[in-house]
């Protein structure tokens, strides 16, 4: 019997198991891929928009020769930082159910990548699960194509090649502006009237450049309607539409995520963002011991917590497992 059980290796999954350990309770910490998964998907040039010092967990200092840090150094921060504080993780073993028993401690099921089924027991569980998962998909024709992706991970195999990013966020900027480097043509499809407001200042200018001078072809208003295996059926807001020459489309929609563990256990979740309910002071749900930390609290919106938000749910959680060990 474990006191804590956190689900999710991510940032703020290492950080509550972190500081469920400064305050002496046992944790384990169970993770369907390997540590930071999240991150490890994120594009293998991608920088951060926080610096380190806002991406540190458990006191380990991040250290880095650039102001904002990069992916893989993120990679090798956060490997460092769990070998340093010993955290007992269960890697490639997935958590399928969390049940409540009738005393009010957790069983929390799960599978591994041998097939094997455990239960593990545990008078708390955190469901620190993020949400790369699960991409959001558009529903169009054509959407199963083998040429469709929702990730994007380096523009190399895309050189030369006609692709089409759908989306308008930090993650379709960034991969179009690789693409164009590559010498891939690159049209970018967004339903907004202009790009996102959140571009990273330093990036906003270089892209706005590049469609200036051609290099990328920004297509707003708009929408794709359907896939071909040799192009893209583009749809602006008037009616109007395009036939794009395509072999590649990059639908960089965004991700939602999972509610089937909480849904397990029985929390409520809201229809609508997917968001759990929960106390902001502790972040326990209706479900007295199940917490939630890290970007899971705040459902569909992503942009609501990020780690440097997220890093700091540990704290509470702890404090007030603590807590009720004192009445």
């Amino acid at each position: 019997m474990k006191d804590v059980i956190i689900i999710g290796a991510g940032p703020c999954g290492l950080s509550a198991a972190m500081e469920c350990q400064r305050q002496g309770l046992s944790s384990l910490i169970i993770e369907k891929n390997f540590i930071v998964h999240s991150i490890y998907l994120y594009p293998t040039s991608m920088q951060f928009f926080s610096t380190t010092s806002l991406l540190e967990i458990g006191n380990v200092p991040f250290t880095s020769p650039n102001d904002k840090p990069y992916r893989h150094e993120a990679l090798v921060y956060y490997r460092r930082a769990a070998e340093q504080h010993g955290l007992d993780i269960a890697a490639y073993e997935e958590a399928l159910t969390v049940e409540r028993l009738e005393d009010g401690s957790f069983a929390v099921h799960t599978i591994t990548k041998r097939g094997e089924q455990l239960t593990h027991a545990a008078s708390n569980v955190v469901i620190s699960t993020g949400y790369f998962d699960q991409p959001n998909m558009i529903g169009i024709p054509g959407e199963e194509l083998p040429k469709v992706t929702h990730y994007f991970g380096e523009a190399h195999p895309y050189t030369g090649m006609k692709v089409t990013v759908i989306g308008g966020s930090n993650s379709a900027v960034d991969a179009a502006l690789e693409l164009m480097r590559v010498g891939a043509s690159v049209d970018m499809v967004y339903r907004g009237a202009s790009i996102s407001q959140n571009i990273k200042p330093w990036v906003r200018p270089i892209f706005e450049s590049m469609v200036a001078k051609e290099k990328i072809t920004l297509h707003l208003e708009s929408r794709v309607t359907e896939i071909t295996p040799g192009s893209v059926i583009v749809t602006k807001s008037n009616g109007e539409t395009l036939e794009l020459d395509n072999d590649f489309v990059l639908a960089l929609t965004g991700f939602r995520p999972s509610r089937t563990l909480l849904s397990s256990a029985g929390a409520i979740m809201d229809d609508e963002q997917d968001k759990p309910a929960y106390n902001p002071s502790t972040m326990e749900t209706n479900i007295p011991g199940l917490y939630v930390a890290g970007v899971i609290a705040s459902g569909r919106n992503a942009n609501e917590v990020f780690i440097e938000t997220g890093r700091g749910h540990g704290k509470l959680i702890a404090d007030h497992i603590i807590s009720k060990r004192l009445i």
